[in-house]
């Protein structure tokens, strides 16, 4: 296991830039904000912070980063995203702009704004799969997974009341990394230490 310091970005186009920095840091990472290729090319994983996807998506297209940011994730490069992140990460969008586009990499449909708009906002005990106790989810215009491929892990599902079917909030395909709701927000940094082990995990690897 390598012993260096992992270096993350966030990506510092909109959202929980700060919050998602002090909670790597608590996690025992190099935090650093990405706005630019050059950027994304030093650091050794990524976290994408939500906000509202369209806007995010069409951020990165004028900064020239969609491109970079797909490559990297091509290359095996570990990246988390949180909310819009996780939309971000999705193979397709349902309820999406029809021009809007991804970084894709995680094989899973994602509903955009799936459990409502800003004021339907709600907080949830998630239990997360490999956690000995439940994360306090917060949940806000959250998306929820719609299906996964073969060789996606499912993390956390939602209850539903009334019966209702489950809800995929937390999934995991190799180095990628996704959740319905914001872990930045709570304190509980379990969920970026989780993604700091599998930073370093492929910086063993690497050698």
């Amino acid at each position: 296991m390598s012993t260096r310091t992992a270096v993350i970005g966030v990506l510092a186009l909109q959202g929980d830039v700060r919050e998602h920095q002090i909670a790597l840091a608590e996690a025992d990472a190099l935090a650093r904000p990405v706005r630019r290729a050059e950027e994304l090319a030093e650091v050794d994983g990524l976290v994408i912070p939500g906000g509202e996807s369209t806007t995010m998506s069409n951020l990165a297209l004028s900064f020239g980063l969609m491109e970079p940011l797909r490559a990297r994730v091509a290359e095996g490069m570990p990246v988390y995203g949180s909310c819009a992140g996780m939309i971000m990460l999705a193979e397709k969008i349902l309820d999406g702009r029809d021009d809007q586009q991804t970084i894709g990499g995680i094989d899973m449909t994602v509903r955009r704004n799936a459990f409502g708009r800003q004021n339907e906002s709600f907080e949830s005990a998630i239990d997360v799969k490999g956690f000995d106790s439940a994360v306090h989810g917060v949940f806000i215009r959250a998306p929820w997974v719609e299906s996964v491929g073969a060789g996606v892990e499912v993390l956390a599902e939602l209850p539903a009341a009334d019966g209702a079917e489950a809800r995929i909030v937390a999934v995991r395909q190799g180095n990628l990394l996704a959740t319905s709701f914001h872990p930045e927000l709570t304190g509980d940094h379990r969920v970026h230490r989780l993604f700091v082990s599998m930073v370093q995990e492929a910086l063993a690897a690497r050698g």
